[in-house]
């Protein structure tokens, strides 16, 4: 199949693409830079230029492709306070590739969250977001609407993913945890610390979303969750350790303050279950992960490491 990705040379999106190539799929990815353009064409992708914000160049694309995997997000946006705007956003993006692909029965998967679905128990694949609207509820929604697009003749698919996908050159939410433990001299996590995330490694993603692209039934819920519930305390314990600092508990009045934007999400308990999404698609997570892939110490290098 030839496959349009947004996000194609992004965290997530980078490890995609090569994945759909080695699985006989081609790829067009779109590109906002020289760089990026730089980077998907030398690992054998084709080149859309664009942004998110470029609606008709995405309708176009999508309409001679056969399928669609939306992983962009305007996270620099959502990260200095309008989420609001970036979800919006995205929501403009979805509504524009449903109308592209509506009557075709091919392949339309997004990413969407897990993080906050069902707090303080599991969620399965079977539970559905609040929507309330919210700023963070309103990516919910677009997921809601991404599945309704199965009625217009769309086989889309949603990929629930964890809050942290990890990996070597993640600059995601661990790596926060990190420069903030090395900055404050202590590894931190709030109250008891017993509050679990769902964990992924970035290589599994990218196995479940080609999987997701190749034959996950119309209006599927998929979740990316390798590892069901890691506590952020021992997540902390793994930190402290590799950079020698204590580890303590933060005063959730004093999160903001402590952990700046990562505050609000930390002390959530989020546990989710991918059980399925593994029978669905026979998706078996082989990769490392979180507190072992955290041990490998590849989030602790420096720059004067490299010399």
């Amino acid at each position: 199949m030839r496959i349009f990705v947004t996000g194609a040379s992004g965290w997530l999106g980078s490890a995609l693409v090569p994945e759909l190539i080695d699985a006989g799929h081609q790829v067009v990815g779109l590109a906002r830079s020289d760089a990026s353009a730089a980077t998907l064409t030398s690992v054998g992708a084709e080149v859309v230029r664009g942004t998110v914000d470029d609606l008709d160049v995405l309708g176009s694309t999508a309409a001679v492709s056969d399928g669609v995997v939306h992983l962009a997000f305007k996270h620099d946006l959502a990260f200095t306070g309008d989420y609001r705007g970036a979800a919006e956003a995205d929501r403009r993006v979805v509504d524009t590739f449903g109308d592209a692909l509506a009557g075709t029965d091919r392949p339309f998967v997004v990413a969407s969250g897990l993080i906050g679905m069902k707090p303080g128990q599991v969620a399965t694949e079977r539970d559905m977001p609040t929507i309330d609207g919210s700023p963070t509820s309103i990516r919910s929604a677009t997921a809601t609407a991404a599945l309704a697009l199965a009625a217009r003749g769309v086989r889309s698919a949603v990929v629930r993913l964890a809050p942290t996908c990890h990996g070597e050159g993640d600059n995601g939410f661990m790596a926060t945890l990190v420069a903030i433990a090395r900055a404050k001299g202590v590894s931190g996590y709030l109250r008891d610390g017993a509050n679990r995330w769902p964990t992924l490694h970035r290589l599994d993603a990218a196995r479940l979303f080609r999987l997701a692209v190749e034959k996950a039934p119309a209006g599927s819920v998929l979740h990316g969750a390798a590892e069901e519930g890691v506590a952020i305390r021992d997540i902390a314990e793994a930190i402290g350790r590799h950079l020698g600092v204590p580890v303590t508990s933060v005063a959730p009045e004093a999160a903001a303050e402590h952990f700046t934007w990562l505050g609000a999400l930390l002390g959530l308990d989020t546990p989710a279950s991918s059980a399925l999404t593994r029978e669905l698609l026979d998706w078996h997570p082989t990769n490392p992960g979180l507190l072992e892939d955290l041990d490998k110490g590849h989030y602790f290098a420096t720059a004067a490491d490299a010399h």
